[in-house]
C-alpha cells in the first residue's frame, strides 16, 4: 500500500529538472548606459566662482613653470644679481583692471589683480634672460603669452614721458625751448663755419696753403638776445654765467652762433630759461651730451615757481606783527 501511494505521489508531483544554457559572451545583448543629462565641463575650474580667472593664473603658473625648467637646463638660472642687474630693461604696460575684468567677463578685486601682475611680472623677468642670452625660441614662445595681457596703447604710454627729438634743418639750425618761472626763451643754434680754403687764391699761389686759418675770437656778440649783445642785455654777471654754463661745460664755448627771443619773467628767469634752451640745442647737435646733461640737470626745466600769497598773510608766508593788545 505504501508502495503504491509512493509511486502515485512521484508521478503526481514531478518537477522537470532546469538546466542552463551556455551562452558565449559575444552573443550577449550589451544595454547601452543612459545618456547624462549635462556634458562633463571642459575644466576643473568650472565649479569654482570665477573659472576664466583661475584658468588664466594656472596657465601662467605652468608656463613660468615650464619656463623656469628651461632656463635651469640652459644655466641661465639662478642668475647673479650683477648679471641681473645688467640686463637691458623691458618696460611692460599691463592691461588695466577694468580691461582684465571685461575679458574675464567678471569682477576683478585689486588682489586678483595684483596676483595677475606679479605672475606676468616674473614671466617678463625670464622673458629679459631668455632674449638677452639670444635664445630666441624661447623667448618668442614667452612674448606669445605676454602680448596677450599687454595693453592696446602700449607704445603711447611708454612714448608719453618722452621728449621729442630735436631735429636740423636744411641749414644745420637747432630750435629749441627753455622755460623757468614765468619766463620762456626760443633759441636758434648753428655752428660756426670754418672758412673754405681756396686753392686759387693768393695765399695757396704764394705756398701759404698749409697755414691753417685763425679761429674766430669768442665774443659775447655771439650770443644775440632779442637782437641785444649778451652783455648788455645781462648786465648782471650772475645771469651771464647761467647762459653760458652749457657752452663752459660742453667746452663749446664760441663754437656756435646763438640767436634767442626770451618773453616774460625778470632778468633771473630769463637766464635760466635761455640756459636751458641752449643745453637742449647743444643735445640736438651733439647727442653724446645728452647723458651728462641729464645728471647734471642743464638741460631739466627747474620746477619751482613763486609760491601764491595767502589770505591775512603780508605775502605767501609772512605774517603781521603779533600784538598782545
Amino acid at each position: 500500500m505504501n508502495i503504491l501511494r509512493q509511486s502515485l505521489r512521484s508521478s503526481t508531483f514531478s518537477r522537470p529538472l532546469s538546466r542552463t544554457v551556455y551562452i558565449p559572451p559575444s552573443q550577449i545583448p550589451v544595454q547601452p548606459y543612459p545618456k547624462r543629462g549635462e556634458p562633463a565641463p571642459d575644466t576643473p575650474n568650472f565649479y569654482t566662482a570665477r573659472p576664466a580667472y583661475y584658468d588664466q593664473v594656472g596657465s601662467l603658473e605652468k608656463a613660468i613653470a615650464t619656463t623656469r625648467t628651461s632656463l635651469k637646463n640652459l644655466r641661465l638660472l639662478p642668475l647673479p644679481d650683477f648679471a641681473r642687474q645688467s640686463l637691458p630693461p623691458l618696460h611692460p604696460v599691463w592691461k588695466t583692471q577694468a580691461e582684465m575684468a571685461a575679458e574675464f567677463q567678471d569682477k576683478l578685486t585689486s588682489t586678483r589683480y595684483r596676483r595677475m601682475t606679479k605672475l606676468l611680472n616674473q614671466l617678463n623677468d625670464y622673458h629679459r634672460i631668455a632674449q638677452t642670452a639670444g635664445h630666441t625660441t624661447l623667448a618668442e614662445g614667452i612674448r606669445d603669452i605676454i602680448e596677450l595681457f599687454e595693453a592696446g596703447n602700449k607704445e603711447a604710454l611708454l612714448a608719453r614721458g618722452k621728449r621729442k627729438k630735436v631735429v636740423l634743418d636744411e641749414y644745420g639750425r637747432s630750435y629749441t625751448v627753455g622755460k623757468r618761472k614765468t619766463s620762456s626763451a626760443r633759441v636758434w643754434m648753428i655752428p660756426i663755419q670754418e672758412p673754405v680754403e681756396d686753392s686759387k687764391s693768393p695765399q695757396s699761389l704764394l705756398g701759404l696753403g698749409n697755414i691753417k686759418p685763425r679761429k674766430p675770437t669768442v665774443t659775447p656778440a655771439t650770443i644775440l638776445v632779442n637782437n641785444i649783445p649778451l652783455n648788455e642785455y645781462f648786465p648782471i654777471p650772475g645771469d651771464r654765467e647761467r647762459v653760458t654754463r652749457p657752452l663752459k661745460a660742453a667746452g663749446a664755448l664760441g663754437a656756435y652762433n646763438i640767436f634767442a627771443l626770451v618773453r616774460g619773467g625778470g632778468t633771473t628767469g630769463q637766464s635760466d630759461a635761455l640756459g636751458v634752451g641752449i643745453a637742449k640745442g647743444l643735445v640736438a647737435h651733439n647727442p653724446a651730451l645728452e647723458t651728462p646733461f641729464r645728471r647734471s640737470k642743464l638741460s631739466r626745466r627747474d620746477p619751482r615757481m613763486v609760491e601764491r600769497k595767502k589770505t591775512n598773510l603780508l605775502k605767501a608766508r609772512k605774517a603781521r606783527t603779533w600784538v598782545k593788545r
